[in-house]
């Protein structure tokens, strides 16, 4: 597999992706889920989840599912919101009833209470101790059921604009890194905060809406640090310069970590350089459906592991991306899962080298039947600059 392959031609999977997500889909499917858990409605209350499945983008809401699967069924599905957002709602969902109310979860427990709809679903990895007792004291005879996860695990599997988006995210994050090399913006004498800072403004420029997480640059010694948060350390000749960070377009996350030498690389930069590409690309090769992600991670620290620094690798190989820059499903060790098609993942092998230097090299790519589709484009070929 070529580090750079081409984008997909006409007709593979992306092409002709819909300008629009089909949310009534996704709350279609997810009505699947609920039957199979034997609940009446769900009582979503993750932000993020509700955007997935109604548009909305408002900060306070909670939408109840209902299961049943007839046209009642989106009839008696409800957002609610505050009255904050009452035009919002009325232009971002335009196809559900909206609830107007300050605490919304009450209200909607009321709503199923009143439909005597029986066994509610509610998210109980989001929910707290405290809100679940308040509706369970609310003693409107239905049974509060923990189901954590359901709308997760549809988010795993991107539809075809949720990829298109992705794309654009990963996209504008490319552009990005390529304004500031031209501008000559990674250059010694500089600050890790004034690269940090330059890199986001140019993703801005190229139709980012935010950045995907705190621009991570880390030079030198910190460079071994794998989350290391930019500082006024100074950018100098012969330093290792890892950069990782990402964009965000309509609220899909883009990820991608390049590792630059500042001037001429040593013989053991380019030694420890080769061996993390030839891990990622090991990692990348062995994405595919049915893939067990324990393995896929097992392919890339099976290069660095031969090669004597597995000790240095001390971290998943990846994650899966999305509305959030972190989502499911995890590529590591550990991981006991499989891939799907369609599941966005990162590819990020690293070796650091404590008070001396690391690279990582990272992509965000989609699993295909095919072949991973590359979603971040920049070469990976060792740069060095200046």
């Amino acid at each position: 597999m070529p580090d750079d392959p081409a984008p997909q031609p006409p007709g593979s999977p992306t092409a002709g992706a819909p300008l629009v997500p089909d949310h009534a889909a996704r709350r279609a499917a997810l009505r699947s889920l609920l039957v199979e858990n034997g609940v009446d409605a769900l009582l979503v209350t993750d932000l993020v989840n509700i955007r997935y499945l109604s548009g909305f983008t408002g900060s306070n809401a909670v939408l109840l599912v209902h299961s049943w699967d007839t046209r009642s069924s989106e009839e008696r599905t409800v957002l609610c919101t505050d009255g904050r957002y009452r035009s919002q709602v009325a232009e971002q969902v335009p196809d559900l009833r909206a609830e107007i109310a300050r605490a919304c979860a009450p209200r909607l427990v009321e709503l199923a209470g009143e439909w005597q709809l029986g066994r509610i679903g509610y998210e109980s990895h989001v929910m707290t101790v405290d809100q679940h007792r308040a509706l369970a004291e609310q003693r409107t005879g239905l049974e509060l059921v923990r189901v954590p996860g359901l709308v997760e695990q549809l988010r795993m599997v991107k539809d075809g604009y949720e990829v298109d988006r992705l794309a654009a995210a990963c996209a504008a994050g490319d552009a990005g890194l390529a304004t500031l090399l031209e501008r000559g913006g990674l250059r010694p004498g500089r600050t890790e905060r004034e690269v940090a800072r330059e890199l986001e403004w140019a993703m801005f420029e190229h139709g980012a809406a935010g950045v995907a997480f705190e621009t991570i640059v880390a030079a030198g010694a910190n460079s071994a640090v794998p989350h290391h948060r930019p500082t006024g350390a100074v950018l100098a000749t012969g330093d290792f310069v890892k950069i990782d960070f990402g964009a965000v377009v309509d609220g899909y996350h883009s990820d991608m970590t390049r590792t630059f030498v500042l001037g001429p690389a040593a013989a053991w930069q380019r030694e420890v350089y080769e061996l993390v590409r030839e891990s990622q690309r090991a990692g990348r090769e062995a994405l595919h459906p049915g893939a067990r992600a324990g393995d896929v991670d097992a392919a890339a620290r099976d290069v660095i592991e031969a090669a004597g620094h597995g000790e240095f690798f001390v971290h998943g190989l990846g994650h899966g991306v999305g509305l959030r820059i972190h989502e499911a499903p995890g590529i590591a060790k550990t991981a006991t899962g499989t891939l799907l098609s369609g599941v966005a993942v990162t590819v990020e092998p690293g070796v650091y080298f404590p008070g001396r230097g690391g690279v990582r090299i990272e992509d965000t790519l989609v699993v295909r039947e095919t072949g991973p589709e590359l979603l971040t484009r920049t070469g990976k070929d060792l740069t060095e600059v200046g």
